[in-house]
């Protein structure tokens, strides 16, 4: 008597169980809908605890724990694109001991951290900046580039810092200091070139090295006033066919500007550029073009470009890249598809027999015995010509009547209404296709020489089929050229040898649009409409005007289809054009590339020694001021 209560008491404790689990579920599913997710998760979690085995529960909370991850990464995101990156670093921390490492999670904190990093040492980069410490700044823009290259603040500071050092970016080359760009004045009549670079030597401090092809008793003509003492040497150098070096803040060599010397004095410099959104096959077309760069090397799996070239080339090839790279504009393209079919059919009458045919003739055999009685008989069909001797003996049993007599008593309505709203993200330029219908197979049978049959299947698009290529405008519209072909199913076709072909209707409309972003635009018009009316009768009595009803068979079938297309563009992101600076700028002479123009004239700095040099014969001396 225990036994079978023991098992009564595990029975009953395993159901109540069961129904505490499913209360729980049930309650959390309750909570989650009303928006209470803490309590929902725990209510779902409960369950699966003391059913870690029921399917049911698990994907319910496996579900509504993603549902509840995205909600918090969409939040820490919002604040982060906001720039409360402090906010957002605690979004994620909180989500973090939520929901474990989850791989999101740790990749967007992770790019936070480095987000608020990259402010400390923007502000660090700012204060020496200020406190004109050019080379700590430079070392803490280098770093945030380093791990954020498209700051747009670090890029800025670096490029004022490029500026006040005149070095190129991220490449230590000498440059003369900062001494040597004061304003001077210049006046030389048929001097010279020794007495030139002597003068210039003894006033400035400067220290000229020359190349021994130098001749330093040509004759030079210079005029200068208020001129920086780098611009001022660069002009007696370009007048005079010769090119500088500099070795050191206060050495600069002095070389003749021909191809060969070039090659042995000018600095090459070697930049890799990683590109985002632009090929890189197209920007070396671009590079080797504009600015003349014969060393590149492309990597297609990277996307990444290798240039190596003089500095001012390289320099110049940035700014090319910079405007070429270019994220392209995207737009969603929001498609709404109605299609509405209506079909009528009514079969209504008598239907009589339209042809007599005289039978086979049929031969009774009957086998008796010699006492009368019957043993078998049998009937012969037997086929042969109809002679007019046959016809005088023919029966009713050997007239037949086709088609047997019906009364058609049918009436079908059909409404069919098919709506398709899909949402495709396209590329400008780009094309997408969208396919609302079937795949029809088509079989088709291929014998070979020794007789083995094979069969291959294709697959027929039937239905819907749209063809897009939007164009984004920089105005803010968008062209889109529009291919669409509707197509069903007419007939069956079965050739001799049994394979199924299909017969396809087909209607097809293309155009091209322009539409602002947001504007909706219905493309109707496409319709089918077929419209059936047969008849079968009994001559003469089926022509009479009231009473020919009993004596004929009428069908009418009716069947239109209508489509209707709604496009509405929502554009995504659009082509952002460079500013006026950085879309026109200098590239160099037609022999010589360079992103600088070659300065003649500059305003005098106020702050710096005034070091106004005027001409006494050939030569230079400070004059009062």
């Amino acid at each position: 008597m225990r036994r079978p209560t023991s098992i009564l008491i595990v029975a009953s404790a395993l159901v109540l169980t069961a129904c505490a689990s499913d209360s729980a579920y049930r309650e959390g599913e309750k909570l989650l809908a009303e928006g209470r997710d803490a309590a929902g998760l725990a209510s779902l979690e409960q369950a699966v605890a003391k059913h870690p085995g029921n399917a049911q529960y698990r994907t319910a909370l496996l579900r509504a724990r993603e549902t509840q991850l995205r909600k918090g990464l969409a939040t820490a995101e919002a604040q982060a694109s906001a720039g409360k990156l402090g906010a957002a670093a605690a979004a994620y921390r909180e989500l973090e001991q939520q929901y474990g490492n989850d791989a999101r999670i740790v990749g967007a904190l992770g790019a936070v951290q480095v987000r608020l990093d990259n402010q400390s040492l923007l502000k660090a980069a700012n204060e020496a900046l200020a406190k004109n410490e050019l080379e700590a700044a430079r070392a803490r823009l280098r770093s945030v580039l380093a791990r954020e290259p498209g700051n747009p603040e670090a890029q800025r500071l670096l490029k004022q810092v490029d500026e006040k050092t005149g070095r190129l970016r991220g490449v230590d080359i000498p440059h003369l200091g900062a001494t040597y760009r004061r304003p001077v004045s210049l006046e030389f009549r048929d001097a010279q070139l020794k007495q030139v670079f002597d003068a210039l030597s003894r006033q400035s401090g400067l220290n000229f090295v020359f190349d021994k092809e130098v001749k330093l008793d040509q004759r030079a003509t210079v005029f200068a006033r208020n001129t920086p003492l780098a611009d001022a040497l660069d002009t007696l150098l370009a007048t005079n066919q010769l090119a500088k070096k500099i070795l050191n803040a206060n050495t600069v060599l002095i070389y003749p500007n021909q191809p060969a010397k070039v090659k042995d004095y000018q600095d090459q410099v070697v930049k890799s550029f990683f590109l985002a959104y632009a090929e890189a096959k197209n920007v070396m077309a671009l590079l080797r073009t504009m600015a003349r760069i014969k060393d590149v090397y492309v990597d297609e799996k990277l996307n990444m470009l290798v240039v190596r070239d003089t500095p001012e080339a390289v320099r110049l090839a940035e700014k090319l890249v910079n405007v070429a790279d270019r994220p392209d504009a995207e737009v969603m393209l929001e498609v709404e598809i109605m299609e509405v079919t209506r079909s009528r059919l009514q079969d209504l009458g008598i239907q009589y027999p339209n042809q007599f045919s005289v039978l086979s003739i049929a031969n009774v055999n009957t086998v008796t015995t010699n006492s009368g009685a019957t043993v078998a008989t049998t009937t012969n069909q037997v086929s042969q010509a109809l002679t007019l001797d046959m016809l005088k003996h023919l029966n009713a049993t050997q007239i037949g009547v086709s088609a047997n007599p019906a009364l058609n008593l049918r009436k079908d309505t059909s409404d069919v209404n098919i709506l398709a709203n899909p949402r495709i993200r396209v590329k400008s330029r780009e094309k997408a296709k969208i396919h609302v219908g079937d795949k029809v197979p088509v079989i088709t049978t291929n014998t070979t020489a020794t007789g083995v049959i094979s069969e291959s299947v294709t697959y027929l698009d039937v239905g819907l089929k749209l063809d897009v290529e939007p164009q984004v405008g920089l105005e803010g519209d968008v062209t889109i050229k529009v291919g669409m072909e509707v197509s069903s199913i007419v007939n069956q076709v079965k050739s001799a040898t049994g394979t199924l072909t299909y017969q396809l209707g087909s209607r097809n409309a293309n155009t091209v649009l322009r539409l602002k972003d947001g504007e909706t635009q219905v493309l109707a018009g496409l319709i089918s409409d077929a419209d059936r009316a047969g008849a079968s009768k009994v001559p003469g009595l089926g022509d009479l005007p009231i009473l020919g009803r009993l004596f004929s068979s009428n069908s009418d079938q009716l069947d239109k289809t209508e489509i209707i297309l709604t496009i509405t563009p929502h554009i995504l992101s659009n082509v952002v054009r460079p500013e006026l600076a950085d879309g026109e700028f200098f590239a160099g002479t037609d022999s010589q590339t360079s992103d600088q123009p070659l300065r003649a004239q500059a305003e005098p700095d106020p702050e710096a020694a005034a070091a106004v040099m005027m001409p006494t014969g050939a030569l230079m001396q400070p004059s009062a001021p």
